[in-house]
Order: C-alpha cells, then sequence, then structure tokens
C-alpha cells in the first residue's frame, strides 16, 4: 500500500454523541481517499436520527492536521485531476456546512492549510496551547482558495489575509483564540477533553430540531458556496500544474 492509500476515518458512537476521528501516518496529511471518507462519514451522520452532535478529532498528540497530501499534489498532472483533488477540501467544508448537527472541533496540535480550513468549517472549536495555525499554501506556489472562504468566515478577512500572505509563520493558539478560530485552549489534551465531553452532553440533551435551526441561521449566506468551492478548486487544479509550483513542492517536501 503506498502513502496516499493509507489513512482513514473511524467512528465511535456514544448515546447520541458521535465521534470521528481522521488518521494518516504523515501527520494526518488529507490525501483524496481520507478526504472521500470525511465527506461521507459526516453527512450520513448529519442523517441519522439518533445522533444528536459531532465531535471531529484526528488521530496523535502534537499535529491536528498537516494539510494536503504532497505525494498527491506531485503526482497532478492535468487540470481535472487537480480539480478532482482540491475539491476533496471543498466538499468536507460543504459536509460540515450542510451537516444539520453541530459539530464541534477538537485540535490538539498544529493545524495547516486544509487542517486551518476543517477547524474553520466545525461549529465551535476547542483546542490546546499546541494548536499553532498556518496557511502555507502561498509558499508552495498556490493559494488558500478553496479553505479560504470558510477561514474568512470564522476570523475574518483581515486576519486570513495576514495567514494567507505570511505563509511560512506560525501564528500561535492565543493568536487563533483571539480571532475567533478557537473559542477556549486548554493547557493539556486531558483538559480539553473534559471540556468536550462537557459541552457534548449538553448539547446531546437539547432539542435536536431548536440545534437545526440554529445552525442553519449561523450559516446563512453561504448557500452559494457548492459552485464558489469547484471554482476555488478549479484555481488551485490550475495553479498545481505550473513548473514555479511542482519546483516549490519539491523542494519544500524535501524540508
Amino acid at each position: 500500500m503506498n502513502i496516499t492509500q493509507q489513512g482513514g476515518v473511524n467512528t465511535t458512537i456514544t448515546d447520541s454523541i458521535a465521534t470521528i476521528e481522521f488518521f494518516h501516518p504523515r501527520s494526518n496529511s488529507l490525501p483524496r481517499k481520507v478526504l472521500a471518507e470525511l465527506r461521507d462519514t459526516i453527512t450520513k451522520l448529519g442523517e441519522a436520527d439518533n445522533i444528536h452532535v459531532i465531535i471531529l478529532k484526528s488521530a496523535g498528540e502534537r499535529a491536528f492536521c498537516a494539510g494536503a497530501s504532497f505525494d498527491e499534489l506531485m503526482a497532478i498532472n492535468d487540470l481535472e485531476t487537480g480539480k478532482v483533488f482540491f475539491s476533496g477540501f471543498a466538499n468536507v467544508i460543504n459536509a460540515c456546512r450542510k451537516c444539520p448537527k453541530l459539530i464541534i472541533g477538537r485540535v490538539q496540535g498544529k493545524a495547516v492549510g486544509g487542517g486551518v480550513g476543517i477547524a474553520s468549517a466545525v461549529d465551535y472549536c476547542l483546542a490546546t496551547k499546541f494548536a499553532a495555525v498556518k496557511l502555507s499554501e502561498l509558499a508552495v506556489g498556490i493559494g488558500p482558495f478553496v479553505v479560504g472562504p470558510a477561514v474568512a468566515r470564522k476570523i475574518g478577512t483581515s486576519a486570513m489575509s495576514q495567514l494567507a500572505i505570511n505563509a511560512t509563520a506560525w501564528q500561535t493558539a492565543e493568536w487563533a483564540r483571539q480571532k475567533g478560530l478557537y473559542t477556549e485552549i486548554f493547557d493539556s489534551t486531558e483538559e480539553m477533553d473534559a471540556g468536550i465531553q462537557a459541552l457534548a452532553e449538553k448539547l446531546a440533551s437539547s432539542n435536536p430540531e431548536a440545534m437545526r435551526l440554529l445552525k442553519k441561521v449561523f450559516w446563512e449566506g453561504t448557500e452559494h458556496w457548492d459552485d464558489l468551492l469547484a471554482e476555488r478548486a478549479a484555481m488551485s487544479g490550475q495553479l498545481v500544474l505550473s513548473d514555479f509550483t511542482k519546483k516549490a513542492i519539491a523542494k519544500f517536501k524535501k524540508k
């Protein structure tokens, strides 16, 4: 099995709380396989009557998500393949957006690129002090086009632009909390998990219809995102074909 075929998604259900955990041996990076599983799992749980709230997390201790799979990025040789790859991130964001259940994000460590997009697409995000963020896309010759709408919606255009332009710089978890990406940060995963469990239990006993309508209100104005994110995926798919980007990705991958 090659590296892009590794990783996956696990789901556990306790009472009416569903926990989705994605994983990949390379710092929870996201090849198309894992992105598709995430989309399908979020959609399926959103349709399940016995589920009232969803927790979205990744495996491991320090890396929440390293973003796009560099192996797959380097293998893209035509526009359609590029668009399909970046549409994987669009599909996960849209699945979170359309899911009628509130989604709690658990960010235990660093989030890069698509990982920041996922943290932005959940409805309520908790993190540890180790959960620094970075949008590194410009540093490898592309841009955070697909995740940009979700990130800007959560932290504002100014803060998103700061991340996008200074693409090699990490911003701290406290910075992310101040900008609104995280609602609270904790000193340890144990403290964070206790906070997440307490919140999930409260929501699990809340009125499901009220939560569904509340989420609909939260996401008002994003109804065009199916088309918008598809357009953004095509932009990234075109850029990844350039010699500049291929050389930048190869150089970045060697670090």
